[in-house]
């Protein structure tokens, strides 16, 4: 007796038994004699799945050979944390960022290096505790300005490729000034969904919006598409908890936020209150001593407020810190 016949003599004995077998023993055995036939009556394992579910709601083992069917078949959901879920990346072009003014990571004994060099040890200190300071949210850096074009995008920058250089650190460089990303528009990163995004859609996890750069240990949040409600927003509980996860998914991280500057914006300040320490740019011989003051008063509350001279004619690291960007890096 064939195979064929066996198995057909077995499935009428089961019938006759009122055995309900799982599947269609029939449409096997016919599948031996007619394989296009049979490939056309047999359903795919998400029907038998949709058929199963819509006919008995109730938990029941699993047949072996339809969960090995469904594994095979239902796509895999990576976490956002794990490995696996690959940031999507973006080259920068080094050499016209260099043009413009801006720190090489391959040249790090450039006069410019050096400057940088000594702005960030503070900054680093501060962030890991080693100052003798405990600053909250020490990792969570904001660089802002008085007022627009005086070069807070050009010290963020810089600042973030210097600390990327770093043995023991990364960077995330976070373009937050969703009325003029700047900062995008400088590294000429393409448009796609960023930080807003993140605070407005439910669809997205973080790495969802993060970019790798061809600068190991520096990665990118864009600002993401505009919206009217950008304060509420940086100001929500949302806000509070996006943070949060970052500082605690990368505690080796240092965050830097191009932020828009305190006068002209509401934005500012309402950043500055969750930040744990804040840089603020002054323009040499443009700043004016009035916006200053009113600027520092808006940010009198955060822990830790350091001031940085921009666009100096000379330059002394023991005495204050000059750096030389174009009015374009605001």
């Amino acid at each position: 007796m064939s195979l064929i016949e066996k198995a057909a003599k077995r499935l009428a004995e089961l019938q006759r038994a009122g055995v309900t077998l799982p599947g269609d023993e029939s449409t096997l055995v016919s599948a031996e004699k007619s394989p296009r036939a049979a490939a056309e009556r047999v359903p795919l394992p998400e029907a038998v799945v949709r058929k199963r579910g819509a006919s008995d709601m109730r938990p029941r083992p699993a047949d072996p050979a339809t969960r090995a069917a469904v594994d095979t078949t239902a796509p895999i959901a990576v976490p956002a944390d794990e490995p696996g879920h690959a940031l999507r990346r973006i080259e920068l072009d080094l050499a016209r960022l260099e043009q413009q003014g801006f720190l090489h990571p391959e040249k790090p004994w450039s006069s410019l290096a050096q400057e940088i060099r000594a702005i960030k040890r503070p900054i680093i200190r501060n962030a890991t505790g080693r100052s003798g300071l405990k600053v909250a949210n020490g990792n969570l850096v904001m660089v802002t300005s008085a007022m627009p074009k005086e070069g807070k995008t050009y010290v963020a920058i810089n600042l973030a490729i210097s600390i990327a250089t770093e043995v023991d650190h990364k960077v995330l460089l976070v373009d937050s000034d969703f009325a003029n990303p700047a900062l995008s528009r400088v590294l000429r990163i393409p448009s796609s969904p960023g930080l807003l995004d993140l605070l407005i859609r439910d669809d997205l996890q973080i790495n969802d919006a993060l970019l790798q750069t061809n600068i190991e240990g520096l990665t990118v949040l864009p600002s993401g598409q505009p919206d009217r409600r950008a304060t509420e927003f940086i100001a929500s509980e949302r806000m509070g908890r996006l943070l949060h996860e970052i500082t605690q998914r990368y505690p080796d991280r240092i965050v830097i936020f191009d932020a828009p500057p305190l006068l002209p914006t509401s934005e500012a300040p309402v950043l500055a209150a969750q930040m744990g320490q804040v840089i603020m740019t002054v323009a040499a011989d443009a700043t004016t001593e009035y916006s200053v003051k009113q600027a520092l008063a808006l940010i009198e509350r955060c822990e830790v407020v350091l001031m940085l001279l921009n666009k100096a004619a000379t330059s002394s690291v023991a005495a204050y810190y000059g750096y030389y960007g174009d009015d374009d890096p605001q």
